[in-house]
């Protein structure tokens, strides 16, 4: 695992990019902020003109989170489901913005939506993203349990996605949280495995191990840098 820029000549042909719910924010508590999902999507036409062909999942966290319905008394799975709806609610908004920027844009969800998006066909992914489209995943990996960090690293290998890119509003993998720890040391480039002996919070357990034996990378940056 590292951190890197997108700047510069690409250094990946595909790529998958895991955005937080919490990103479609800004400063808001709730919900999205149509200016910073504006910033976000011009960035992501940006890389796109560039030549890199992007996938993305969603999370959905301003909205909601199904762990957070099962610590008030929800069942966890009826909470989940919930969740991945709102990753649908989230994958349109970004699709939104990306179309006014002229950019074609396909979502496809694990969930049955189908007035609103395609149903979620590994190949038909894999097309789009060949035909020049940014391919937006909904739902998760369409199963309760699972968290979109996973199904971002599941995605990623289906696809045949070369790197996995954790869209953070830090600049890498610290051992602490920067935002409250000055003096928190960032680490240039670290293996799986040391990711999770460390238990570092940037992305959960299971989507790391997935990623480690299938030898897939892991790029922690600040995707609203204008610079990369």
């Amino acid at each position: 695992m590292s951190e890197n820029g997108l700047g510069g000549e690409p250094d990946f042909k595909r790529i998958l990019i895991k955005l937080s719910g919490e990103a479609l924010m800004g400063k808001l508590d709730f919900g999205t902020d149509p200016a910073e999902v504006e910033r976000i999507a011009r960035q992501l036409v940006a890389t796109r003109n560039r030549g890199v062909e992007i996938a993305i999942v969603v999370g959905a966290g301003n909205i909601y989170r199904g762990i957070d319905g099962a610590a008030q008394g929800m069942d966890r799975a009826t909470g989940d489901y919930m969740g991945m709806m709102a990753t649908v609610l989230n994958a349109l908004t970004l699709q939104d913005a990306l179309e006014k920027h002229g950019q074609y844009t396909r979502v496809l969800s694990a969930i049955d939506v189908r007035e609103v998006a395609e149903p979620y066909i590994r190949r038909r992914a894999m097309r789009h993203l060949e035909k020049g489209r940014i391919v937006i995943f909904g739902a998760g990996t369409g199963n309760p349990y699972f968290s979109t960090d996973t199904a971002a690293a599941l995605r990623a290998m289906e696809i045949g996605a070369e790197v996995v890119i954790k869209a953070t509003k830090v600049d890498g993998i610290y051992d602490s949280d920067p935002k409250k720890n000055p003096d928190a040391q960032k680490f240039k480039e670290m293996t799986h495995m040391e990711f999770l002996s460390r238990r570092i919070a940037v992305m959960d357990s299971t989507a790391v191990t997935l990623c480690m034996e299938n030898n897939l990378p892991i790029l922690v940056l600040n995707l609203w840098d204008e610079r990369v």
